[in-house]
């Protein structure tokens, strides 16, 4: 369990990044490809990189140099996902650039401790090696990534309209208690399922939570906790259906897919108007599938100001999560 304490200071420094972040995705998005957990939900992006990486001839990098400084552990080096990538890509890459030769050295040492490292990681401190890492970077990127651009907005656009709602109806304890069921917000303290104990205390620091298309069923942190905190979510089912809405198969196949769509549309705090322009259909059949899902504990529905708002229930997240 991960805990992570925050003072009276703290709560009005807490800030949900707009973007994702390039280097955190890179991060994630190899996570994925390193194990068949999240496949379902991102099948169709996993054919597509592999064949990508392939057709690219850059496989044997991601493989042989990427993965075995990124790989799908509790430790990873910081330096490479620096909270300079959250201003932009290029930023961020010359932050790895510019890293301390002896805090580099020490992360990978670490890394190499932990979980193993091959031998020629350690001249990744080296400005030449440290120029082919981030030169593999950006290919990476170009090719895996921003690609999928166009998947990627309109799924954070919508998650930080539900934030920014929830901030607005009931400031940051409203906003903390957004993030369940993947975080809990037990006032001070937010807590959530992580693969080592640990307990972070933000001391007047203030929090940054940062979207992520490619992390999956838990948020994950930086292993340093000296350096500005921050904490990586995952967008709770992003792989669009046939509606251009994240959305799952298996709650498809329990409610049908409509229905689905609708539940899916809810993620995001929408009125009724709202999520039948995004499903498709009529107001009148909105209804007919709101009240349903309401009527099973799947959405609540809510005033706000002239409108009414539908939200999914923690329920009906884990209906969606499969």
């Amino acid at each position: 369990m991960l805990r992570i304490v925050f003072t009276d200071r703290d709560l009005a420094r807490v800030r949900v990044a707009s973007v994702p972040d390039p280097l955190w995705e890179i991060t994630n998005s190899l996570d994925r490809l390193q194990t068949t957990d999240g496949r379902h939900e991102f099948g169709q992006w996993h054919g597509n990189t592999v064949r990508t990486l392939a057709k690219a001839d850059f496989r044997r990098t991601v493989a042989r140099f990427l993965i075995p400084l990124l790989p799908r552990a509790a430790y990873f080096p910081d330096f490479l996902t620096p909270a300079e990538g959250r201003e932009s890509f290029e930023a961020g890459l010359d932050s790895i650039l510019r890293a301390p030769h002896d805090r580099v050295t020490f992360e990978i040492e670490t890394l190499d401790r932990l979980h193993g490292a091959p031998s020629w990681a350690r001249s990744v401190a080296s400005n030449d090696m440290r120029k082919e890492l981030v030169l593999a970077l950006r290919k990476y990127h170009d090719l895996v990534i921003a690609p999928h651009e166009s998947l990627i907005q309109p799924a954070v656009g919508r998650d930080r309209v539900a934030r920014g709602r929830a901030m607005l109806d009931g400031g940051v304890d409203a906003l903390l208690n957004s993030f369940g069921p993947l975080m809990r917000w037990r006032p001070p303290v937010l807590e959530l399922d992580y693969p080592v104990t640990r307990e972070i205390h933000l001391g007047g620091r203030g929090l940054t939570l940062v979207p992520s298309y490619f992390c999956w069923h838990r948020p994950v942190t930086l292993a340093d906790p000296d350096l500005p905190p921050v904490l990586i979510y995952p967008l709770v089912n992003t792989i669009a259906n046939e509606h251009g809405l994240p959305g799952n198969a298996h709650a498809a196949a329990l409610i049908g897919p409509t229905r689905a769509a609708v539940l899916a549309a809810t993620t995001y705090g929408m009125t009724t108007s709202e999520i039948a322009r995004t499903a498709g259909i009529s107001p009148q059949t909105t209804s007919h599938h709101l009240n349903v899902l309401r009527d099973s504990k799947l959405i609540t529905s809510y005033r706000h100001r002239n409108t009414v708002l539908h939200v999914i229930t923690p329920l009906g997240t884990i209906l969606l999560a499969g």
